[in-house]
């Protein structure tokens, strides 16, 4: 499990999640509404953001740790 944890982003890719991650959160806030549609659309794009955000912070990129190339 140790390897799988591995940092495997350099600055720049922590530098683009950290970005995605903001626009999330945002996005999840400002559709966050009334109807049910825009409550679990909300809750989907805060819980995206939040794991993105998890990304950045550790340097860490799931698909990547999963073997499956990416830009850096």
């Amino acid at each position: 499990m140790t390897r799988f944890f591995a940092r495997n982003l350099d600055g720049q890719g922590r530098l683009a999640r950290g970005i995605a991650a903001s626009i999330l959160l945002v996005a999840g806030v400002l559709i966050w509404g009334g109807e049910p549609w825009r409550l679990w659309t909300g809750i989907g794009l805060l819980a995206s953001g939040v794991f993105v955000m998890f990304e950045a912070l550790r340097g860490w990129c799931i698909m990547r740790a999963c073997g499956i190339k990416t830009k850096r």
